[in-house]
């Protein structure tokens, strides 16, 4: 598992330095090889990793896969985007 969180970590880095760079060919070819990732692997990676790649939040997984605890909540909630009743 730890081999492919580095596959995915460098075709992370890869994607985001395409969009960066406004490169279609790279941003394509790696939002390719990340949905396979998840695909091959989604019962092997950590299911926080397959929700922020699924949802196509790069940016999020490139913090979680470099150990980052204070990840900002997205549109979808998730407990500390929750209000207290």
């Amino acid at each position: 598992m730890i081999q492919m969180e580095t596959k995915i970590k460098a075709s992370l880095m890869t994607l985001l330095a395409g969009i960066k760079s406004s490169h279609g060919d790279v941003i394509a070819s790696e939002m390719l090889k990340l949905d396979d990732f998840v695909e091959k692997g989604r019962d092997a990676l950590h299911p926080q990793l397959v929700h922020f790649l699924e949802k196509r939040s790069y940016a999020k997984a490139v913090m979680f896969l470099g150990g980052e605890s204070d990840i900002p909540v997205g549109i979808c909630g998730g407990r500390a985007g929750r209000k207290e009743s």
